[in-house]
């Protein structure tokens, strides 16, 4: 019996580590399984909030997702590969997208020619095995070129092709072409997808050329002469295409002949300026530049007249004279080294 109560209050315990699946509210909780989305109106605990809000929280967040998951165990299920699903609803709120939903792929050309033949497109291998090798090579990707060398290490010339030709060289050529032309092709899907026109590359077999495009053609042709088309016969019922003129043929035609009318504009307005020029008379510098030439032809008449006095009287002008009348100051003595090389001529004094 002690074994029985052990085991009893060993469950007890456990079960009590577990809160139990029933939860209730004052007021209902409003669950959109299609968002999965849990929508509580009941008002918060003041006290429980200021005592211990995270514990709180945690436990508020617990019961309303017990709730959720009650409501979804009630939706019917399915069963795919092992796997049991519930079947949700649609959703009742509307949440706004950040962006526009995303509009389908548009279809290539070859895809819409499978989807209305009813081609379905076959899983490719990996890797094949070659007899000639006699190994594994990969069909696409990885090593698949080495893989071609290994095995077309010789080609056969054709009987009726050159003997001379590099048929290596050939196949390089049409696997480029190929390459090139899926190229212009995928372009074109992508151009076709986002509806923009595709420029016409010589006559394509699909297309044909509409009157428009091939007066336009003709026109342009015409043009393509030094004269521009100046000299060319016209045929009857000839059409032009229009808005092509000289301007618009002519590259640079526009652009040089509205710089020619701006050079032209800017000569005629330098040369009005010249012609319509006016000397401008500034009667106060005038008068001061007088006063300035005045007053130096009177020193230097003074100058003239004492300079002609001491030559009466003296017969020779001294050096003091001249180098005041040049403003040349005499050097002042004594304040050098005499040089003990340099012999003095003369005398000395006793």
């Amino acid at each position: 019996m002690d074994i029985v109560k052990e085991i009893l209050e060993r469950e007890q315990q456990e079960q009590a580590k577990y809160k139990p699946i029933v939860v209730e509210k004052l007021l209902e909780v409003q669950n959109d399984l299609g968002l999965l989305l849990c929508t509580d109106a009941n008002d918060l605990d003041e006290e429980k909030l200021k005592s211990g809000c995270d514990e709180y929280l945690l436990n508020l967040t617990r019961d309303n997702t017990q709730l959720l998951l009650n409501d979804l165990w009630q939706q019917p299920t399915e069963t795919v590969e092992e796997s049991i699903l519930a079947k949700l609803p649609a959703p009742n709120h509307i949440l706004p997208r950040e962006r526009k939903i995303p509009e389908p792929k548009t279809l290539t050309k070859w895809q819409k020619f499978a989807q209305e033949k009813g081609i379905k497109k076959k899983p490719r291998m990996k890797k094949v095995f070659d007899q000639d090798l006699d190994k594994w090579v990969p069909t696409y990707g990885f090593k698949r070129a080495d893989a071609e060398k290994n095995r077309e290490w010789v080609l056969e010339v054709p009987g009726n092709a050159d003997p001379m030709e590099d048929q290596f060289q050939k196949k390089k050529d049409l696997r480029k072409e190929r390459v090139a032309k899926n190229e212009i092709q995928r372009m074109k899907n992508i151009a076709r997808a986002q509806k923009i026109k595709v420029p016409r590359v010589g006559i394509p077999n699909s297309d044909v050329a509409s009157s428009k495009e091939l007066i336009t053609a003709a026109t342009v042709a015409k043009a393509s002469t030094a004269s521009v088309g100046k000299f060319q016969d016209k045929l009857t019922k000839d059409k032009k295409a229009r808005g092509l003129g000289v301007k618009e043929l002519i590259p640079g035609a526009k652009r040089k002949a509205s710089h020619l009318g701006s050079e032209k504009k800017m000569n005629t307005e330098v040369l009005e300026s010249v012609l319509n020029k006016r000397p401008k008379l500034d009667i106060e510098k005038a008068i001061s530049l007088q006063k300035r030439d005045d007053r130096e032809r009177r020193e230097t008449e003074d100058t003239e007249s004492a300079q002609g006095g001491r030559k009466k009287k003296g017969g020779k002008v001294g050096k003091s004279s001249k180098s005041k009348s040049k403003g040349v100051k005499k050097p002042k003595g004594g304040k050098g080294q005499r040089n003990p090389n340099k012999r003095t001529l003369g005398r000395k004094r006793r």
